[in-house]
């Protein structure tokens, strides 16, 4: 391999925008790229519409092996809620280096911390009955270990889960999960996981207009569960987003979820909201359910718990389901004390600069800066909730998801010094996630980025049908 001069992180800090120069991938990030192809499996994913290969990190900038710094508008999938190597996480980390790293599920003076902060973000009323079970450290495995919580509790085996969700890889959780593809190639997957509507009115699931679209998808979800000839047995449970993350950016309409809230208290069905993307303050709360003035009976959290991508994941549940026997749920790495540091100090920071605050200010920056968009026709609608922001892209001749369109704004954007990621139907929707305390001006400037690069690629889908009609009218 090339050998590399790296930049030190100060004076990758120092940066105060991207910089981009050739082409992607540079000459260094091939050689990477080529023995990862070589070397690693098929399954890998983000870097085959993000061709770079990074070598360090700092704040909201990332820096390839070639020298290029881009904006980091995907912060691991929204693991990273303060940036890259934020400096107090760093040294909370390095301080708990040399006290006890794996602690399995003995109590700690970092895990009862961990505890004691977790808890205390949640409203009185809530933290007063609410239980934590530590997981294996990933979103997937607390799924799992939600389910198995209801089954057990319930004595019930069904699970009502929506379309457009996404709960994760494990066989369990992608049985919860609509995206069909990735359920296809497993045969015998885990049975008794019925799909019903969410309230995504852009594509309403039920073919309705957006003003009647909530109501029916309750409707029919309510009628299911309660017709005697309905086919679905009362479930152990209910989960689901309040905000679809892999699903395309889709929040809940606040009428959909309170009411799937009521149906599922009045037939006593424990509902699980996955907050493993929405969680630790990404949608301006600290739980994206706030926002929606329910209580859930379990949360699943796990993705931003420790703020600097020490993985971590939890449950915290109602204290009338804990009905496990000792050992109903385990994973080697639940004690994992590094995160359990790295999380305290996450929010006490988060509670000292007001980064809640900052979410929802820049969120509303974003709004403003994107706006323009909504008179855009290739653009069907751009929506988020805080720093979670999609903009979705579809024909304007017949309504069919642009997936092409969106991979060629993704690519844009990188050739200028800007990673998004896309999801959706079809990979339709360009997807926005920046730290928490991304500043005003990284997200100007990446605004300025996204916006040229959805210019450059709406003309060329342009030229596109253009060159289309011109070749054959009739097709066209």
């Amino acid at each position: 391999m090339t050998s590399l001069d790296l930049t030190p992180l100060d004076t990758l800090g120092r940066w105060t925008g991207p910089r981009v120069e050739g082409d992607l991938p540079g000459p260094c990030s091939a050689e990477y790229l080529t023995r990862q192809q070589q070397r690693e499996s098929n399954a890998r994913s983000y870097p085959r519409r993000l061709p770079i290969a990074i070598a360090e990190a700092s704040g909201s900038l990332v820096r390839d092996v070639d020298g290029n710094v881009f904006i980091d508008f995907l912060a691991g999938a929204g693991v990273l809620s303060l940036g890259h190597n934020h400096p107090e996480l760093v040294a909370a980390v390095t301080a708990q280096l040399g006290v006890l790293t794996h602690g399995l599920d003995f109590p700690t003076p970092a895990k009862d911390a961990f505890v004691e902060a977790q808890l205390s973000m949640l409203a009185p009323h809530l933290r007063d009955r609410m239980k934590i079970h530590f997981c294996g450290p990933t979103g997937a495995n607390a799924v799992d270990a939600a389910i198995k919580l209801c089954k057990t509790a319930t004595g019930r085996g069904e699970i009502v889960s929506f379309q457009g969700g996404f709960h994760g890889s494990s066989h369990a959780a992608m049985a919860l999960t609509g995206l069909v593809s990735q359920k296809r190639p497993v045969a015998n997957g885990v049975p008794g996981v019925h799909f019903f509507p969410y309230s995504y009115c852009a594509r309403c699931p039920l073919g309705l207009t957006p003003d009647s679209c909530t109501t029916n998808c309750v409707e029919y979800l309510e009628r299911a569960l309660t017709d005697g000839n309905g086919g679905v047995p009362l479930p152990a449970a209910v989960i689901m987003e309040m905000v679809q993350g892999e699903g395309g950016i889709i929040p809940g309409r606040r009428e959909f979820v309170q009411r799937i809230r009521a149906l599922t208290r009045d037939l006593g069905i424990p509902l699980v909201v996955d907050e493993v993307q929405t969680g630790c303050g990404r949608t301006g709360t600290w739980f994206a359910f706030e926002d929606y003035g329910i209580d859930p009976d379990v949360i699943v959290a796990s993705k931003a718990l420790s703020g600097i991508g020490a993985p971590v994941a939890i449950i915290m549940y109602d204290e009338k389901l804990d009905t496990w026997a000792p050992g109903a749920h385990t994973g080697t790495f639940r004690g994992n004390q590094l995160a359990f540091a790295a999380g305290v100090e996450a929010i006490r920071i988060i509670r000292r600069d007001d980064v809640l605050g900052n979410v929802a200010r820049r969120g509303e920056q974003i709004a403003e800066r994107l706006s323009t968009l909504r008179d855009e026709p290739w653009v069907a609608e751009v929506r988020g909730r805080g720093l979670m922001w999609g903009i979705e892209f579809a024909d304007p001749l017949d309504g069919r998801p642009a997936g092409p369109l969106a991979a060629r704004v993704q690519a844009g954007a990188l050739r200028r010094g800007l990673i998004v990621e896309v999801g959706g139907r079809d990979d339709c929707v360009v997807r926005l996630m920046p730290p928490l305390n991304v500043t005003a001006e990284t997200v100007e400037t990446a605004c300025t980025i996204l916006l040229d690069a959805v210019t450059e690629a709406v003309r060329a889908a342009v030229e596109a049908q253009l060159e289309a009609q011109l070749e054959d009218p009739l097709e066209a």
